[in-house]
């Protein structure tokens, strides 16, 4: 997910949207635990985009 794309959501779409990244991103951590995922880079873009959400969702907060 591209930066403007957050940038245009709501602050309650974002939250809802980290929330469902999350539990996306600990499903694929059991997954790739009991066997190894196809494409574990698909790990990191998923903590990356939950990390670019939260600083965006921290930035509109704080205005």
């Amino acid at each position: 997910m591209k930066s403007a794309e957050i940038k245009d959501m709501s602050i309650q779409d974002l939250q809802e949207r980290i929330e469902s990244e999350k539990a996306k991103l600990a499903t694929l951590k059991v997954q790739h635990a009991v066997s190894p995922v196809e494409n574990p880079s698909i790990i990191k873009k998923s903590r990356r985009d939950i990390a670019r959400m939260l600083t965006i969702l921290r930035q509109k907060t704080a205005k």
